[in-house]
């Protein structure tokens, strides 16, 4: 079927084949739980679309964002310690990727099932990526949960897989929420539908909690909103960026253009 074919290929590029890993040992040592969770939730299906433009509005959006976040830190006292702030941002990005946990399954079903055949068997074909990226984010629960409790007790060897275990939590956590769990995997159009919807519902949660400084409300209200707002015009402008410049939209890839 048409619409399930592989996009043009101008202006198309492939995720570049990694280099040889030079670093030293202990470099390789450190990094490893951060590595090890990019392979697990980054997209890895070869022949999806890979934009420039967009990866480097992803970042620069990202860059701002934090920017902003430390003027906002910087500029107004803070309600509670700095440790206080940390531990709210890092409850930030666990309740996001609870709530993807719940949205993610339910958008991939969605769209599997609502695409014409033959889409729902070659995209079930392709649902490997995002169902490694929420087993591994559901196993790591379970061994923060029971696991690293019980290692606590069990010496040194309880101390290493806490420095690891905990480096590759916090990893996977913030990884699953940016590549919305390898759902790029399935289809391009997938990511940009699902971003919006999972900080907008991250907004609904942060209004039940108490702002970080004592800013003024528009100062407070700008910083609330500014986030959901800007990931949803990113989303708008990649869906139009895939529709023109690759010829994808959501209409093609669930085969309801006739």
């Amino acid at each position: 079927m048409s619409s399930h074919r592989p996009a043009p290929a101008y202006g198309r590029t492939h995720p570049p084949a990694p280099a040889p890993d030079r670093r030293p040992g202990w470099v390789r040592v450190v990094r490893a739980p951060f590595d090890l969770a990019a392979r697990i939730h980054r997209p890895g299906r070869p022949d999806r679309i890979v934009d420039e433009a967009i990866r480097r509005a992803q970042i620069a959006r990202t860059s701002i964002g934090l920017l902003a976040g430390c003027w906002l830190v910087l500029s107004y006292p803070l309600r509670e310690g700095a440790g206080g702030v940390v531990e709210n941002k890092f409850t930030e990005v666990l309740i996001s990727a609870g709530l993807l946990l719940v949205i993610g399954p339910l958008a991939l079903a969605a769209f599997v099932l609502s695409a014409r055949p033959p889409g729902p068997a070659f995209y079930r074909a392709r649902l490997r990526g995002p169902a490694t990226a929420i087993g591994s984010l559901l196993a790591t629960v379970l061994v923060m949960s029971y696991g690293l409790p019980y290692a606590s007790m069990i010496g040194p060897f309880g101390a290493l897989a806490g420095l690891f275990v905990l480096p590759f939590a916090l990893a996977s956590a913030v990884l699953c929420v940016h590549h919305a769990f390898r759902t790029a995997d399935v289809h391009e159009v997938l990511p940009p539908l699902l971003s919006p919807v999972l900080v907008w519902s991250l907004l609904v949660v942060q209004l039940f909690d108490d702002a970080p400084v004592s800013a003024p409300l528009a100062v407070r209200v700008l910083f609330l909103l500014a986030p959901p707002l800007s990931v949803t015009a990113l989303s708008a402008w990649e869906l139009r960026r895939l529709r023109v410049r690759y010829g994808i939209t959501l209409r093609l890839a669930l085969g309801r253009v006739t």
